[in-house]
């Protein structure tokens, strides 16, 4: 779907445009006789997954690269098209603070903010805040603060109705609630999602295809209410981990998303919004499962092979460093890597020797080479 318009162009159609459900949210009627089948199936999936996450000696560590690949797929299902490797050179090359760069392309920074924009919204619910209006609003203003978006009135709430249209931009889609209506709209939304004693699946649901519909922003707002998922699960314990992302089987099923989440508001056709969305959290949750192992065993298998290589008390900290930097520059290893610097260079000419790493880039300049540690790059590429 594409990013909202302002003013319908010349030439757009509304004949064939869905309106947004006033006075229909929440819904009053799910029929849960249909629905617990599919719950059940989607529960123990995600418990599955979370008793993974428990087992794991550092999900931090491990599932970085999951949040990359969600960051990747939940930016491209809005146009911005970058890849893993772009995503995770521009790490090596800058730290968490730099933003923009005159010889990247402007679609890496925006995956590289989208990424930025969930892990600050989950350490400011590590810190105590809650799921609320003004965390949204802050991620959304981090998520748009450079680039095309930063023109969209970051952290701000639409002013103009907006629209949703088709991908040729010939018909619009979808009309969401309009600007006057926005506020009663959230605070309906945020009610919902603090008082309702809905199941937490149920509630996510819910709750995404509500801010999709109320599409408070001006830009980003499929980003961020597919944030909101993780946020929500995690949230309500469902899992202990906030690494569970979506994204990949809405993109796979875009056509179907789009098309249930419009019948929401044209037919009351929550149920089978929420039987949809069921189903992507179990097959998700599988796939993200399959992952996760195979980072896992992978961890187990090069913990070996590098005590082999480096027979070194440091072992385990370039293994870690390698696992969270996929690619790096040796400058990053002996600064963040906590290793001695002498033992740091050391190390990497080792991998290199074993064909545990790769280099990308030969030296340049003042520039180091760049290393990719491939294994761990060829489980989680998208």
């Amino acid at each position: 779907m594409d990013n909202d318009m302002q003013h319908p162009p010349a030439g757009l159609t509304l004949e064939t445009a869905v309106n947004y459900h006033y006075g229909q949210f929440p819904p009053e009627n799910l029929d849960y006789v249909r629905l617990i089948p599919q719950l059940v199936k989607a529960t123990d999936a995600v418990a599955r997954y979370d008793q993974m996450l428990k087992n794991m000696h550092n999900n931090e560590i491990l599932l970085a690269p999951l949040r990359n690949q969600e960051a990747v797929i939940s930016s491209r299902m809005e146009g911005t098209v970058s890849t893993m490797d772009e995503i995770l050179k521009y790490e090596a090359d800058n730290d968490d603070t730099t933003v923009g760069d005159a010889n990247v392309r402007s679609e890496v920074v925006e995956t590289i903010l989208y990424q930025r924009a969930l892990r600050a919204a989950q350490e400011a619910m590590e810190s105590g805040q809650p799921l609320s209006q003004y965390l949204i609003r802050g991620a959304h203003q981090r998520l748009l603060s450079f680039g095309r978006g930063a023109m969209k009135s970051p952290g701000q709430f639409k002013t103009e109705q907006n629209f949703l249209a088709d991908k040729w931009k010939k018909n619009i889609l979808f009309v969401p609630i309009s600007p006057e209506k926005l506020q009663e709209g959230m605070d309906e939304l945020f009610k919902y999602i603090n008082d309702s004693q809905d199941t937490p699946l149920i509630k996510a649901a819910i709750s995404h295809i509500e801010f999709e519909a109320l599409h408070p922003f001006k830009d980003g707002n499929g980003r961020i209410g597919r944030m909101i998922i993780t946020l929500l699960l995690w949230s309500s314990k469902l899992i202990s981990a906030p690494h569970f992302y979506i994204s990949g089987f809405f993109e796979e099923n875009k056509d179907e998303y789009i098309d249930k989440m419009r019948e929401v508001s044209e037919h009351g056709a929550w149920t089978e919004w929420c039987l949809f969305f069921l189903e992507a959290v179990e097959k998700q949750a599988i796939k993200n499962l399959e992952i996760s192992e195979n980072i896992g065993d992978l961890y187990e298998r090069m913990k070996q092979e590098f005590s082999d290589a480096l027979s070194s008390k440091w072992s385990v900290n370039a293994l870690d460093f390698v696992f969270t930097n996929p690619v790096f520059r040796n400058s990053k290893f002996t600064q963040h890597s906590g290793i001695p610097s002498a033992s740091a260079n050391r190390f990497t000419n080792v991998l290199l020797e074993r064909g545990l790493i790769q280099t990308i880039e030969e030296p340049s300049g003042r520039r180091a080479a760049l290393y990719a540690f491939e294994p761990l790059l060829q489980l989680v590429r998208v």
